[in-house]
């Protein structure tokens, strides 16, 4: 019968492990926001293959945090790291089957990714290949670390090993299968194939902080790891045990990684070497004593990573981290997988949605809204569809893009050039009923969508803009400033509080349609220096500048 542990008992059980492992040191405590950068990753992507549009948006969303930070503080730096994981026995096989050497197979696929961060106007600061000297070298100085530490030790271990995914997984995310006579085992969590395995190998106490990992993510930081269903899986994974973690390979087998110090038949494991690259991206080893990287931006204050890799952020990093005494991530964003007809994407299968044709045909921001508006509840996996982002594309041109041209039309400009220009803050006590819903829409939409951005609620983030949108087109319709039938006063009244609303909401939407949202506060005169989220409280500034006639839209609206 498993062992639960109970939340009333865990401060004590925690206090227990403390006192028994008294060479680790608590985690460090980090300063105050204000004097550390922000610090956003996404996973390395493993360049096996090309990317697709599951990688799309990993960087997507980091991307997101990392231009809100901005948007909240611009005088806060920020670190934003991405990059490709180069070693590991499945390049080191598909580089043999291609007659290339490992580092030329690498370079050939690595750039495709870099040209993904460019073409997605992903702003990160550091794009790390695991080949790099400087991230060899960290690696080579944490392996070190843990060993004074007296925490890697060498034994056997044998367990179910998938070659694509690079681990082994433990009997309970391992079932059998049976195919055309043919019976093998798949890895519960990927569906990938495991092979059972035996060899010895340098292991990591890892089970010395499962206790640390509960109190942690239990007591101490309980949402730290967002949805909250994937909280409930670490907690499940922690209560069921945490067997010590095979840390190398034999070299004869893997040749193709960085090789464990002074002892060269052993090739360092992949996820060891990978992980590493949050800290060598940010300097580590850091060279002034006591620092632990906080200067340069760590611990990192969200990770953006798929459901699949879950175990390998919530545990094995968080425990080397405990082991050199530095601060945890703050936050693992956890999301769900893309699929196409509900199907997983796969090359065997050829179901592969390409992320450079999506953003060819409809441009980036076009995809970068599709992706945050129905990708950005990470719970349940998503469904690609092309006619899905057709209508989402015509939903923001409707509501934006028309909007605009619609309020700088020559009709309603030639009526209200007759009536003064009303201020904004004065358009509460103008008595005028039309405007009530939509004014209280705009007082409440920077603080609601800040809300959702705390809370790792992307979609619903977006969902406050479009709904004020959908309020202002409302009163266009409804008040008709354009017709000799409502006042000129009216009309200028209207006309103003739908610029407002294009104000805030451009404001609000510069993490999601960075391009888009620049156009729309260019063309209606906002300074850039008038751009934060402070700026974009409601009636903060009268609009006088505003352009008549910009498409802010160029897409062919019959491709849609």
């Amino acid at each position: 019968m498993k062992r639960l542990v109970s939340l009333r008992s865990l401060p004590r059980r925690a206090d227990l492990v403390k006192r028994q492992c008294r060479r680790y040191s608590a985690v460090a405590e980090s300063p105050s926001d204000a004097i550390k950068p922000y610090y956003v990753t996404t996973p390395i992507f493993y360049p096996n293959a090309a990317p697709h549009i599951g990688h799309l948006h990993t960087l997507v969303i980091a991307d997101i945090f990392a231009r809100h930070a901005k948007l909240c503080d611009p005088n806060r730096p920020v670190r934003f790291i991405t990059g490709t994981d180069e070693h590991g026995l499945k390049l080191q096989q598909a580089a043999e089957a291609k007659g290339m050497a490992p580092l030329d197979f690498c370079d050939e696929l690595s750039v495709h990714f870099r040209k993904l961060t460019k073409k997605a106007n992903v702003a990160c600061t550091r794009f790390t290949r695991t080949t790099e000297q400087q991230h060899c070298d960290a690696v080579t100085h944490l392996w070190r670390e843990l060993r004074d530490h007296g925490l890697i030790y060498k034994g056997r271990h044998a367990g179910w090993y998938s070659v694509s995914d690079e681990t082994f997984y433990p009997a309970t995310q391992v079932c059998q299968q049976e195919k055309d006579g043919v019976v093998y085992h798949i890895s519960t969590i990927t569906g990938s194939r495991v092979e059972w395995q035996e060899e010895d190998s340098y292991k990591l106490r890892l089970n010395e902080f499962r206790l640390r990992l509960l109190d942690h993510y239990l007591i101490h930081n309980p949402e730290a790891i967002q949805p909250p269903q994937f909280r409930a899986d670490v907690k499940n994974m922690l209560l069921d045990g945490v067997e010590d973690l095979s840390i190398s390979r034999r070299r004869s087998r893997l040749h193709w990684g960085i090789p464990v110090p002074d002892d060269p038949e052993h090739t360092i494991y992949v996820w060891i070497d990978a992980l590493t690259v949050y800290l060598s991206s940010v300097g580590f080893p850091w060279k002034t004593k006591g620092n632990n990287g906080l200067a340069d931006g760590w611990p990192p204050d969200v990770q953006v990573i798929g459901k699949d890799i879950l175990r390998f952020h919530a545990i094995y990093l968080p425990s080397m981290l405990m082991a050199l005494r530095l601060p945890l991530p703050k936050n693992l964003l956890v999301h769900s997988h893309w699929t196409v007809e509900r199907t997983k994407m796969s090359k065997s299968i050829g179901n592969v949605a390409d992320p450079v044709k999506a953003i060819d045909e409809f441009g980036i921001d076009l995809v970068r809204y599709y992706l945050a508006r129905v990708g950005g509840r990470f719970k349940d996996d998503v469904d690609w569809s092309q006619e899905q982002l057709q209508k989402h594309s015509r939903e923001i041109i409707s509501l934006l893009g028309n909007l605009y041209l619609r309020a700088t039309s020559a009709k309603i400009r030639k009526r209200v050039d007759s009536v003064p220009r009303p201020s904004i803050s004065l358009l509460s006590s103008t008595g005028t009923s039309a405007l009530e819903p939509l004014l209280n829409s705009l007082k409440a939409l920077a603080p609601t969508y800040e809300q959702n951005m705390q809370r790792f609620q992307v979609a619903d983030a977006v969902d406050t803009v479009v709904l004020a949108l959908q309020e202002a087109n409302l009163l266009m319709t409804q008040a008709a400033p354009w017709s000799k039938d409502t006042p000129a006063a009216v009309a200028a009244d209207v006309q103003a509080l739908v610029f407002e609303t294009m104000r805030q909401c451009g404001i609000l939407l510069q993490p999601f349609m960075p391009e888009k949202a620049a156009l729309l506060l260019d063309s209606l005169g906002v300074p850039p220096d008038q751009r934060t989220l402070a700026d974009a409280a409601f009636g903060k500034a009268d609009l006088a500048d505003v352009r008549p006639g910009v498409r802010l839209f160029d897409i062919d609206m019959s491709k849609l």
